[in-house]
């Protein structure tokens, strides 16, 4: 702050508030002046999120945060430095949508989500498609009710998502008995199965490069979110490793073992049968059920 280039700062997630536990990492949200894109790093256990000076101003504007901006990230962070206010304005808009407003921005997740199951029904499902297009149907899947349909069920609660490894506790207290078909689809696609399968799934990330994911989820297995390691690991592994879904068929048998057990390949519906779960979400989500 001292050379006047940052604008902004508000620390996000759990550490330093009364739901902090042992695996909560001290993350800070900064909009800097020479800043071109989100830039986003970890030192010493602390991470730092940087976005450009000029989105300060740019996203008090709904329609323009709704196309670039991390909306629940900037709506759930807690304000440290802000001389301008700015960031202050941001959240204040955030909060204070109309009933109109949340309700149009609900129908966009729900029209992307609708077109994102359309576009990987026909890429994924079909004559001639094999494993990989059924564990790729299976990760998008996750991916479209996890970033799609869910922050479209909070919507109905006035609510943002809050990214923590221990997420599916979060979405069981904050929605769970309100709409509990949509959070039961929801886990139906991550197939948990507590501390068991959060310890067959912690032993299948050596040697796949997730040397970091398995430290955080292991904290939160240690501190009891079996099924919050799961969800982490089972995202991350799909994230990363995209390419070897792509490629299933080349991949060695022990390769194929610890990712097939890090996606839940054997107790996660899988190709069509994990798109048709996440349209039911969808449906669910859209009745309020």
């Amino acid at each position: 702050m001292a050379d006047r280039k940052v604008r902004a700062v508000a620390q996000a997630g759990s550490y330093g508030t009364e739901e902090q536990w042992a695996g909560s990492l001290p993350t800070f949200v900064a909009f800097e002046r020479g800043v071109t894109e989100m830039q986003e790093e970890t030192r010493a256990g602390v991470s730092v999120v940087r976005y450009p000076f000029e989105a300060l101003e740019e996203w008090r504007d709904w329609q323009a945060a709704q196309q670039g901006a991390p909306l629940a990230l900037l709506a759930t962070s807690r304000v440290l430095y802000d001389p301008t206010n700015g960031f202050g304005r941001i959240q204040r808009m955030l909060w204070s949508l109309s009933d109109s407003q949340r309700a149009a921005y609900r129908a966009e997740l729900l029209n992307t989500a609708d077109e994102r199951l359309r576009r990987a029904r026909a890429e994924h499902t079909g004559p001639g498609h094999g494993a990989q297009e059924q564990l790729l149907a299976l990760a998008d899947a996750r991916d479209i009710a996890l970033n799609l349909l869910y922050p479209a069920l909070l919507s109905c609660l006035q609510a943002w998502p809050e990214f923590e490894i221990r997420l599916p506790h979060a979405w069981r207290a904050r929605a769970g008995l309100r709409y509990p078909k949509a959070v039961y689809h929801l886990e139906s696609l991550y197939a948990f199965g507590g501390e068991e399968e959060a310890r067959r799934v912690l032993l299948a990330t050596r040697g796949l490069g997730l040397v970091e994911q398995e430290r955080r989820a292991r904290a939160a297995f240690q501190a009891g979110y079996y099924d919050g390691a799961v969800r982490y690991l089972r995202d991350e592994a799909a994230r990363k490793h995209r390419t070897d879904l792509d490629r299933w068929a080349h991949l060695s048998s022990a390769r194929r073992d610890k990712l097939g057990t890090l996606l839940g390949v054997t107790r996660a519906p899988l190709g069509p049968a994990a798109l048709s779960l996440a349209a039911e979400m969808l449906a669910a989500v859209r009745e309020g059920e």
